[in-house]
């Protein structure tokens, strides 16, 4: 009996130990593409910056990180707050919430479009969203800064109408950052909130009519509520890469309106501050965790209230 009964175990035990081994690879692969990078940047940022870039290894240093939201006084060596450091974090996320925000006012009723199409149609709708993704970034990025600079097709189309007389200075300023982003992730926001509402049963909006509901009580009490995980995460999708945008503020931005990756990009370059880029870059994450943390434990309870 007890060798029938060992006879099992020991076939599972080779059977995980079987797939350990099968995983080995993609374990490797992730551990020097994912974790060894990360760990490099948490190294640098406890260590002191060299005379010309890069670290002073064996000089442990907290200053990367102190200099994050503090600033070292050139003249008496005094620490104050590092004013364009939390201008330029605020900036990030005023930003990304105004891209997020912007994205769900345009891609909820594209998105409730597409779901209430005849199911022959919603696929090439689809399709026609997942475009953009076939060109690169950087070119679509460009091509918003032919549409919104003082020559461009917005303006011109403007004075033609006889609206403006003028051109409107668009381009090279936080407005024209929160546009390219808009443009850009607009379908991150859109796949999502088409997945959750094509399930969504409209017996129930037909039932909230029925009830004397008007369409603004459909839409708060039962529409919203039954696609609010699309809704979360879309927000998430949009809210992550606008946090670390790096083009469009560069390009769009003129340089000028810098955001959290151009901030960490000028440390690496420029600035000669490796601990302190490093330092920015795990504060970067940290924020993306709070997001994520934040999508998992709302999409916790909406599964938990739902079930």
């Amino acid at each position: 009996m007890s060798a029938m009964k060992t006879a099992p175990e020991s076939a599972r035990s080779r059977d995980v130990k079987n797939r350990w081994l099968l995983s080995l690879p993609a374990l490797a692969i992730i551990f020097v593409a994912a974790l060894g990078p990360l760990l490099v940047m948490v190294l640098y940022s406890f260590l002191e910056k060299g005379d010309y870039g890069d670290v002073k290894f064996g000089i442990f240093s907290l200053e990367g990180w102190t200099s994050v939201f503090m600033q070292r006084d050139i003249f008496d060596d005094t620490w104050g707050i590092a004013d364009a450091h939390l201008a330029i974090f605020w900036r990030s996320i005023k930003l990304s919430l105004y891209t997020t925000i912007l994205t769900l006012i345009l891609g909820f009723p594209t998105a409730y479009f597409i779901a209430t199409r005849p199911a022959r149609t919603r696929e090439v709708w689809v399709f026609l969203i997942t475009i953009p993704f076939w060109t690169n970034l950087l070119i679509r990025t460009f091509a918003m800064q032919q549409v919104i600079r003082n020559e461009g097709i917005l303006n011109n189309l403007l004075i033609w109408l006889g609206i403006i007389d003028t051109p409107l200075q668009i381009i090279y300023t936080d407005t024209a950052t929160l546009l390219g982003m808009t443009y850009v992730y607009l379908p991150l926001m859109v796949l999502p909130l088409y997945a959750s509402i094509e399930k969504l049963d409209f017996r129930l909006v037909e039932a909230g009519y029925d009830l004397y509901a008007n369409r603004l009580q459909v839409l708060r009490r039962i529409v919203i509520p039954l696609v609010k995980p699309g809704l979360i995460a879309g927000s998430i999708l949009v809210f992550i890469p606008s946090l670390g945008a790096y083009v469009i503020p560069r390009v769009l931005g003129g340089g000028k309106n810098l955001m959290l990756g151009n901030l960490i990009e000028l440390q690496f370059g420029a600035g000669r501050n490796w601990p302190l880029g490093a330092a920015m870059s795990i504060t970067l994450m940290a924020l993306v965790m709070i997001a994520l943390l934040f999508y998992v434990r709302n999409a916790a309870r909406s599964g938990v209230r739902h079930g």
